[in-house]
């Protein structure tokens, strides 16, 4: 385990060879890890089982403290590979609000954002 990053590494059954590969991977190749199922009518609709996250999307919680839950995806973080939704919340003892930070693969998507580009053009290949 020489370089910290390789492109050509397919996969590995040691923990320590797949934590490294996640935890090195530059951002670029990061935003792949930010996917979530789809429910079972958007996978119906779309044709997909999985969808990458963006903001506003309306997701449901499916593990944790706040299972159950649903809102919206109020920002993302690339590098950490964590979603904020705002029904996911701590109070300080100020009275403010503290995103807590969930896994994208403990939420699922509901409803999708559809102002993104990419988002209109699966739209599009649904109606077909």
């Amino acid at each position: 385990m020489e370089k910290l990053f390789s492109k050509h590494w397919l996969s590995s059954k040691q923990p320590r060879k797949q934590r490294k590969y996640l935890y090195n991977a530059p951002l670029h190749l990061r935003r792949r890890f930010l996917n979530a199922l789809l429910s079972k009518e958007l996978r119906k609709k779309i044709g997909r089982r999985s969808l990458s996250i963006i903001k506003d999307d309306e997701v449901k919680i499916m593990r944790g403290q706040y299972k159950g839950k649903t809102g919206k995806v109020m920002r993302i973080n690339t590098k950490k590979t964590r979603v904020y939704v705002d029904q996911a919340y701590r109070l300080k003892l100020d009275g403010n609000k503290s995103y807590y930070p969930i896994h994208p693969s403990n939420v699922m998507i509901t409803s999708l954002n559809l102002k993104d580009k990419k988002r209109i053009s699966l739209n599009k290949e649904e109606k077909k």
